[in-house]
């Protein structure tokens, strides 16, 4: 398969610059915001020296006719010696203001609210567009902003409360939303669209038995109240002893939380210990579509022993073009490597009556 058609065009203002001599963008489901690296050469006398963009220039990125990043440019970097002038740009989506900058709500209290509901009150004045494809999540009666805490800070944490995951599109749009259950039309397959691949198979961060304590919150209370474990899970996978203590982040009132911590611990620390990196010939699929973040693409790699019962999600693609050609580097992890840390948003005060936290 060839893309050869495909080229990156970079619209900003009010102009299309495409001839791009090195070109990297890069996408994913843990990382935000988007980012883009291009370089530009002088294949022609002045062509690189011709190019007039400013840091803070806002910037569209496209490859072929579709928009891979919706953000702004934060370094260019000129350059000469003497065989040639250069341009070098890089820049983010528009989301980097949600992690950069500090979160803006008047009265720092958000009654009656949801992980989307938050998320939206945050990226507002940063003129961000939110979308949750998977519900807003469940209801918040009250949360309290810390000082200090960049908007997307305190975003990711109420995902997580609401275990949901939290990304940028590939329009601009901070996404909430599980792991995705759309599959790509073509997998990845050996010998026929795979470059290069190797298998990340690992079992030093994965234990046979997790156990999850809870720490008493009030120095009253009984010595000795918290020394057993409340909650506990193990994994198959791990044949020999290996025990890990955790002490849950949930305080008094937290036992469904810590279950639920036990259980995570678990499930995400298995589906870590199988992370493909892939490097395919083309930056897109069979059906013509960019290969996606929170994708599923069927894998088979006989030659690695990759054997998974659940086909892998897109965790990050990158797109490159350089002297070494067009391709799209991914990582590719199974669904349970994508569960959220449970934890309890507001910690009960000692002489609080206790309530059952949403469980994630």
């Amino acid at each position: 398969m060839t893309d050869a058609p495909d080229d990156l065009t970079l619209k900003v203002g009010g102009n299309s610059i495409s001839g791009w001599s090195s070109v990297r963008v890069t996408c994913g489901i843990e990382r935000c915001p988007n980012d883009f690296d291009i370089e530009m050469t002088d294949l022609y006398p002045g062509q690189a020296t011709d190019v007039v963009v400013q840091p803070g220039d806002k910037v569209q990125v496209l490859l072929g006719g579709d928009l891979v990043l919706d953000g702004y440019v934060d370094k260019v970097i000129p350059s000469y010696d003497a065989e040639q002038h250069a341009i070098r740009l890089a820049g983010r989506g528009k989301c980097q203001d949600l992690v950069d900058c500090s979160a803006e709500w008047p009265t720092g209290q958000i009654s009656g609210t949801s992980a989307l509901d938050i998320a939206t009150k945050l990226a507002q004045p940063y003129g961000v567009t939110v979308a949750a494809p998977d519900g807003s999540g469940p209801a918040i009666p009250q949360f309290n902003l810390m000082l200090g805490e960049t908007a997307y800070e305190i975003i990711e944490r109420v995902c997580r409360y609401s275990g949901l995951l939290c990304y940028e599109a590939l329009d601009g749009t901070l996404t909430l939303a599980q792991a995705g259950d759309k599959t790509a039309s073509s997998g990845l397959v050996e010998g026929q669209n795979i470059l290069a691949a190797h298998f990340e198979w690992s079992l030093d961060q994965r234990y046979s038995e997790y156990d999850v304590f809870l720490l008493a919150m009030d120095p009253l209370s009984e010595s000795g109240k918290y020394q057993l474990p409340i909650a506990t899970a193990s994994d198959g996978g791990v044949t020999r002893h290996r025990k890990l203590y955790v002490i849950a982040d949930a305080g008094q009132g937290g036992m469904t939380i810590a279950q639920n911590r036990a259980n995570w611990e678990a499930n995400r620390r298995n589906g870590r210990g199988a992370a493909l990196h892939i490097t395919v010939d083309s930056w897109r699929d069979s059906g013509g579509t960019l290969w996606t973040p929170n994708s599923r693409v069927p894998v088979s790699v006989p030659s690695l022993k990759y054997q998974r019962t659940n086909t892998p999600v897109v965790s990050e693609v990158t797109f490159l073009r350089d002297a070494r050609g067009t391709r799209a580097e991914m990582v590719l992890m199974p669904p349970e490597a994508f569960t959220l840390e449970p934890l309890l948003l507001q910690p009960i005060i000692p002489d609080a009556k206790p309530t059952t936290p949403a469980t994630p």
